[in-house]
């Protein structure tokens, strides 16, 4: 599969990944700074990757990589 659209969605607080075989995928992204974002600067950074980088989001997110980013991010 080969992802063609990620962007995130305002309304729905969502990060919404498109597949050229027309599956998708939603990430609720309320849900991922609830479980990720443990201190402010985590959050914060959650919150400036969705806004500027919702591909890299949604990649760290897909192979379990956040964890690693923020802990090296929010030293």
């Amino acid at each position: 599969m080969k992802l063609i659209s990620c962007v995130f969605n305002f309304d729905t607080a969502n990060v919404d990944l498109l597949f050229d075989d027309g599956s998708s995928l939603v990430i609720d992204c309320i849900a991922i700074e609830n479980q990720y974002g443990t201190t402010m600067q985590r959050r914060s950074e959650l919150d400036w990757l969705i806004y500027n980088e919702p591909l890299s989001y949604a990649q760290m997110l897909l192979d379990g990589t956040m964890e690693t980013y923020l802990a090296n991010v929010a030293k």
